[in-house]
């Protein structure tokens, strides 16, 4: 390219992008990829740009020299000059040479750094080299861009493409191999300290050396993508992370974890996440550099800097540096990709990176956490980060069941508890199920612990305490025990409680909506034959339950059923199908009223409740059947509740809220929380329900009571359980033939099962289970952390194709979004057989681990493979999307 176009195409650039001052960036750009086939030669790249170093001079119309002594922000030991002793031409080659700086020197080495800034900017493109690299313990020789303007803040914001770096070339390993990697790598993310890096190395045989001859090294870049050859051979993919959307357009997750950009947003001026193409969708310049020791190459292979090497001088010697553009899209950089099978695959070439995954939506619901309270968490484990020990629960004389931790050397380590996906072992049998304490923020939500020490590190090692959410993510940093709201440094041989306000953790840079890991510990590397005990981890607040179940299907033992003065006793009686399990009061001659009550001189656990929390919506209801009408023809049947000890009470006919009861007959009654605190009652502290016919004229009853709550019924749907069949499917739900022409039906099974759904294949290829009517889905997302998809299935007929393979699928109503499994992959792992009835459990998490969108699901299957099913006779029961 010449220069006049080069200017241009900037001056262009900077007019475009003058004119989207103030517009803001997005952060909700989905990839699409062009789908490109890895067999198919790519003849569009145009070189747009050289150097081939013929000439007797470096050219000052392509290069900038940078002059400077700040070691590079690595504590590098070198001054770059623009001596030709640190960077010549000769025979057709650029020589960049590190040598010893004369005595008296700012650094004991001097080198060249060549930059193309404001000559030679690119967006997009092939960017190769073909060069000999320097060897020598200390040598770091390097290929890259940095961005031209910084658009969206300073290092690593605006992003930094590393095309090749080496380190100690040659250097013996401790196996006895020579160092022969290189390296490539992109920076971003947020500012430093908490940047990002990803990268993959490539590493060359044994009896091939980078130092030793000319190889080519280059990059693939274009919009969303980086790839990275040594040689022509591909062998690093790096990606824009795609999200994951959920059926309301709610970020839940990645399609695929890449590199993402933080900036602050023009015209709002706020920090924001994107996880688009930014930061590597702006102009970039080409820097060769060779640098002497500094914080990598110091500390691997041998250490330091090996004076001896550089003696004589290191040279890293370029043949030429090209740059082409891909003339099928320039704007793009698409369409010429030079690739092989695997170049996408996270199995072969394809990086995973360091973007921060989006949290869920939370859910609103305030709900405590007990991590270990003499038991782990069924999702959480005790975790030791780099010690190699593995902490183990013992008894301890004051706490009970207790995790005993220990560090064993000095090399570092950092102990706790966590739920992080990374950290759980292979075959842990909860999921990752990070924690969200944001409701709790309101509620004086707190993170508290005990622990005590039992053998102390070396004397005045500061205690840590440390919360993550998410790999990536901004952490609380290191906080001293002795900040806690105690106050109080470790005793060595005392429990001690330590507790930390949420708020302070989130002021910290905590994310509360996603803790994933906890850390108690002494401070890296001075922790040496520290053993310490913890219990009683609990992330918690002032939690109010909203819905309170006194008697469904059996008794709350804290609201026991009560018999005021009659001297009877109340009994569980079983009553028909639907409400199995009741509550039955008889009333003899002795007047008295009936119901549950909490109060301890009752027999009660004592457990008022709170329901200040539903009073706008929530209602006190229960279902009431009379088996045996009381012998005054004249009595009323009425329902009374009381606050607080008797400090208010408020007792209504039924009749108020519905018909007056029927013999025989199961009638529900409801009455609104609004209405009766409008009446004088105080609902802050409920501690007595009673049914009864009024006092004294209810001799001869029998009544039985089922469905006592109080709860809110507008918050029931979000968090309640679906149960697609059981005796019948719900209102707005069917039992499904996709394909084949058949209509499912309801048949009769054994005693255990009843009524089941039966389905039968014909030819016709199909698949079949259970349907929500248009417009109508579940949302299964409450679910995430503990829930499961479940059901009960015999196989009547078995397909008459002998391969025929069982499988799961369920959709949701986003396009073309599911998840399939074979029922083998069920929690259960059994196959399947004939005549049995069986059950398959497949965990939620795993679902949407696998893609499917569970905020609307619409469809669940259970079928034998397409086009294999021929014959099959089968039965499904207890299908339910609920919890485990």
């Amino acid at each position: 390219m010449n220069m006049t176009t080069i200017t241009l195409s900037r001056l262009f650039v900077a007019i475009s992008m003058a004119t989207l001052v103030g517009c803001g960036g997005g952060a909700e750009t989905e990839s699409n990829f062009t789908k490109v086939d890895p067999t198919e030669p790519v003849s569009d790249w145009q070189m747009v740009w050289s150097d081939e170093f013929d000439s007797s001079n470096i050219d000052a119309a392509k290069w900038n020299y940078e002059i400077n002594c700040a070691g590079g922000g690595n504590n590098e030991k070198q001054c770059y000059t623009d001596s030709s002793e640190n960077a010549f031409l000769s025979d057709g080659m650029l020589n960049i040479v590190a040598l010893p700086a004369e005595e008296g020197a700012d650094l004991p080495y001097t080198s060249a750094r060549l930059t193309t800034q404001y000559k030679a900017d690119f967006k997009y493109g092939r960017f190769e080299m073909r060069a000999k690299l320097p060897s020598g313990q200390g040598s770091w020789p390097a290929f890259w861009m940095m961005p031209t303007d910084s658009v969206y803040g300073e290092w690593p914001r605006s992003g930094e493409i590393d095309i090749l770096e080496a380190v100690n070339l040659k250097v013996a390993n401790e196996d006895g191999s020579l160092e022969s990697n290189v390296h490539g790598t992109l920076h971003y993310g947020r500012e430093w300290p908490n940047n990002a890096h990803t990268g993959k190395a490539f590493e060359f045989p044994q009896d091939m050396n980078p130092a030793d001859d000319f190889h080519t090294y280059a990059v693939e870049w274009q919009e969303g993508e980086i790839r990275w050859y040594v040689d022509n051979e591909l062998y690093a993919t790096q990606r824009q992370s795609e999200v994951r959307y959920n059926s309301k357009g709610e970020a839940v997750g990645l399609k695929h974890r890449g590199w993402f950009a933080e900036y602050y947003e023009q015209g709002s001026g706020e920090l924001v996440t994107h996880w688009d193409s930014a930061p590597f969708d702006q102009d970039f310049f080409i820097i060769l550099n060779l640098a002497v020791g500094g914080d990598w190459p110091e500390n691997v292979n041998n250490l330091g800097v090996d004076a001896g090497a550089f003696t004589e001088g290191q040279t890293y010697t370029i043949d030429y540096v090209r740059v082409y553009e891909c003339a099928s899209n320039p704007d793009t950089g698409k369409g010429c990709e030079t690739v092989r099978p695997g170049y996408d695959s996270l199995d072969d070439a394809l990086v995973e990176g360091a973007a921060p995954v989006p949290t869920p939506p939370s859910d609103g619901v305030a709900k405590n956490l007990d991590i270990f309270n003499g038991s782990l968490d069924a999702n959480w484990i005790a975790w030791d980060c780099c010690g190699g020990t593995t902490p183990e629960i013992i008894a301890d004389p004051d706490k009970g069941e207790v995790v005993k931790f220990n560090i064993n050397d000095n090399n570092g380590t950092v102990l706790g508890f966590s739920t992080r996906g990374g950290h759980l072992p292979e075959g842990f049998s909860g999921t990752s199920s990070p924690f969200d304490a944001s409701p709790l923020l309101e509620l004086n939500g707190r993170l508290t612990f005990d622990m005590k020490v039992v053998t102390p590190p070396a004397a005045g090692t500061p205690w840590l305490f440390k919360a993550e959410a998410g790999d990536g993510n901004p952490s609380t940093g290191e906080i001293a025990l002795n900040e806690s709201m105690e106050g109080v440094d470790p005793v060595t041989g005392q429990w001690q409680t330590y507790t930390f306000p949420l708020s302070i953790l989130q002021e910290k840079g905590l994310d509360l909506s996603a803790i994933d890991v906890l850390m108690m510990f002494p401070a890296w590397g001075a922790g040496e034959g520290a053993e310490y005990l913890i219990t009683n981890v609990t992330i918690e607040g002032d939690v109010v339950s909203s819905e309170l179940t006194i008697f469904t299907d059996e008794q709350n033992l804290d609201w026991p059923m009560w018999d005021c003065c009659g001297g009877s006793t109340p009994v569980e009686a079983m009553d028909d199908e639907a409400h199995g399990l009741t509550a039955e009061f008889s009333i003899g001659a002795e007047p008295t009223v009936m119901g549950f009550n909490t109060r301890t001189s009752a027999g009660g656990g004592g457990k008022a409740f709170d329901a200040t929390s539903i009073l706008s919506s929530g209602v006190f209801s229960f279902d009431l059947k009379v088996i045996s009408s009381p012998s005054s023809p004249d009595a009323t049947w009425m329902m009374k509740i009381e606050s607080n000890d008797s400090d208010t009470a408020l007792e209504l006919p039924l009749t108020d809220v519905g018909d007056a009861p029927v013999l025989g007959e199961w009638q529900t009654y409801s009455y609104s929380l609004t209405d009766l605190a409008g009446a004088g009652l105080d609902v802050s502290a409920i501690d007595v329900v009673m049914i009864y016919p009024a006092w004294g004229t209810g001799e001869g009853a029998v009544y039985r009571v089922d469905n006592v709550k109080i709860y809110d019924p507008a918050a029931m749907p979000t968090g309640s359980d679906l149960v697609l069949f059981k005796d019948s499917t719900p209102e707005q739900w069917s039992i499904w033939d996709c394909c084949g022409g058949s209509k499912p039906t309801e048949e009769a099974d054994d005693s255990d099962h009843g009524t089941v759904a039966q389905f039968m294949i014909g030819s016709e290829p199909t698949v079949m289970g259970f349907l929500a009517d248009d417009e109508v889905s579940f949302d299964a997302s409450h679910l995430l952390a503990d829930g499961v998809v479940k059901f009960d299935m015999k196989v009547v007929s078995a397909p008459s194709n002998p391969d025929s393979q069982w499988l799961f699928k369920i959709e949701s109503t986003l396009d073309d979004n599911f998840a399939e499994f074979p029922l083998t992959a069920s929690n259960e792992g059994q196959d399947v057989l004939v005549g049995q009835w069986q059950t398959f459990t497949f965990n939620v998490q795993d679902l949407y681990d696998a893609g499917l969108d569970i905020s609307a699901i619409n469809v669940v299957m259970v079928f034998p493979a397409w086009g294999t099913g021929n014959g099959a006779v089968y039965r499904i029961d207890n299908a339910i999307i609920g919890q485990q």
